[in-house]
């Protein structure tokens, strides 16, 4: 029985994972154009995946070669002489796992790896790799995944302006050379610079400049996602509705693989264990997996953070851009923007800097939020104190919690004055509910209505929706818009009852929570 992976490559024999076809084809194309490129995803995106896809997807007319440099050790990169030694062991591995070379090739490559003295540098092994594309019947693709652990050493940048040379000189000369060459991993060498001299200060180019563009798209569509269920449905039949699963899992991920599979793997393992299948592959059960996921050590998560911790001037930009709704403009100038981009956090959207899915927004909101708890945050105590007060019967009152937070509110600050800045409001407000939902509920922000006036807050708690709606207040006519706003937002939802918290500025105000009705919706109004 297949099962659903989040390690390694997938294996369409044994896992269940979407259907690549399409994707292979679309690669083919530079492959068959006699393209060099790169493919470079954040980590955990598929990329090993679909190389092997292609890989077997080529063999019928291409001699493959497919190599990895995760395994070379940073000495083998500290010389040629001991680069090319490691390379010609790498082509010895995969000549035990059916690679064919000419017995001349094998012989040249035998007799570098043999030699105690005068060992060969890279300019010998490109002589090698030449002869071996002359002699070959058919042409030669080059693939290397994970070249990420040579991208800072100088013998890598000589390894990529070779393979450029003969790029070169096959296009001007008909020099044989690799057909095409495939480079695969998170950092974009295309841009990687190296000295044109070793002591030349000025002077720099790309050792990579002659790679095509590779606009592939490596998320998961929302039919991918659906035709896994389909598959995975016919083996379990456990009744879901696998088109409706699989838009509720692409909204949240935005198509990340890992995401997609880690939510998959946590309902068939873990929520499918306490819940009906029926249910477990449902808006409950898809919850119940993201809040593991948010709450596991997992190597992705762990990552990003580590990433984001080394550009914090980035980290308070979207700090900024989650909790006040300020934008951030795309720039490619931007290193931090760039190389955050290049790990899959964010993503550019018309020039706008966005986080790239909504659970890395919650993963955020999580770590910033975090933030404030260590450092002894009362609205988060308080939250956490009185938690059994908003639990009735199994269920969240939501009428409760804004009247909490009110009460919290004023015993800290008192009125609400101007110097209050509406942000806080929201962070605070947040940190207030995280305790009183965590581990049995979902939060998440919705990305269209995140703005420096309006913020709407969707909780789900043990199969119950909340719809709530954060602002400032700035009139009566203002007010009854996003009145207005929050009853289409529930017909959106098809819920009958939504909740607005206001922070209000006027001196003559009414502070509390009243209840009104509007267009047959019961919304229940917060004003602080």
């Amino acid at each position: 029985m297949k099962v659903f992976n989040t390690t390694a490559v997938c294996v369409p024999a044994k896992h269940y994972m979407v259907d690549l076809t399409e994707r292979v084809k679309e690669i083919r194309k530079l492959v068959d154009d006699g393209k060099y490129f790169t493919i470079n995803r954040a980590r955990q995106y598929g990329k090993t995946t679909t190389l092997t896809a292609l890989y077997y997807a080529l063999q019928q007319d291409y001699t493959v070669v497919s190599l990895s440099f995760e395994g070379i050790s940073d000495s083998n990169f500290s010389s040629e002489q001991a680069f090319v030694k490691a390379f010609c062991r790498k082509l010895q591995r995969e000549m035990r796992t059916g690679l064919v070379l000419p017995d001349t090739i094998k012989n040249q490559i035998t007799e570098i790896l043999s030699r105690t003295t005068e060992q060969a540098a890279l300019d010998e092994l490109f002589d090698t790799l030449m002869d071996w594309c002359y002699e070959s019947e058919k042409k030669i693709v080059l693939m290397i995944d994970e070249v990420d652990s040579a991208t800072n050493n100088q013998v890598f940048l000589d390894f990529l302006a070779q393979l450029r040379d003969n790029y070169i000189s096959r296009d001007a000369k008909g020099t044989p050379a690799f057909h095409s060459v495939i480079l695969a991993g998170v950092t974009d060498v295309k841009h990687l610079k190296s000295k044109i001299r070793p002591d030349d200060e000025g002077k720099e180019n790309s050792p990579w400049n002659i790679a095509a563009d590779f606009n592939v798209d490596m998320s998961l569509p929302e039919s991918g996602i659906k035709g896994m269920l389909d598959e995975y449905e016919a083996d379990h039949q456990t009744g879901m509705d696998t088109a409706a699963v699989a838009s509720m899992i692409r909204k949240q991920t935005s198509g990340y693989p890992f995401l997609v599979s880690r939510i998959c793997q946590l309902i068939d393992e873990q929520v499918s264990q306490s819940m009906k299948p029926s249910e477990a592959w449902s808006r409950e059960g898809i919850n119940a997996a993201i809040r593991i996921l948010l709450s596991e050590p997992n190597t992705l998560f762990q990552t990003l953070t580590k990433n984001l911790n080394n550009y914090p001037r980035l980290k308070a930009a979207l700090r900024s851009i989650l909790m006040e709704g300020t934008k951030l403009t795309y720039t490619v100038q931007q290193d931090a923007i760039v190389q955050m981009e290049m790990y899959g956090l964010i993503r550019n959207d018309h020039n706008t800097v966005r986080i790239s899915n909504s659970i890395f927004e919650t993963m955020l909101y999580n770590l910033f939020l975090s933030d404030e708890e260590l450092a002894n945050n009362v609205f988060y105590n308080n939250g956490s104190l009185n938690k059994s007060r908003f639990i009735v019967n199994g269920k969240l009152d939501m009428v409760a919690v804004l009247n909490g937070f009110i009460e919290t509110f004023t015993q800290i600050y008192g009125p609400l004055t101007d110097r209050f800045k509406e942000k806080d409001g929201r962070e605070l407000f947040l940190l207030y509910l995280k305790p009183i939902i965590n581990g049995t509920g979902n939060y998440c922000i919705e990305p269209q209505t995140r703005d420096q006036t309006r913020m709407d807050v969707v909780v789900d708690y043990l199969g119950e929706r909340f719809i709530l709606e954060l602002k400032i207040w700035h009139g009566a006519r203002y007010n009854a818009q996003g009145e207005k706003q929050i009853c289409d937002y529930l017909d959106y939802f098809n819920l009958q009852t939504g909740y607005m918290l206001s922070f209000n500025f006027n001196q003559k105000k009414e502070q509390g929570v009243k209840e009104i009705q509007i267009g047959g919706k019961t919304l229940y109004e917060a004003t602080l």
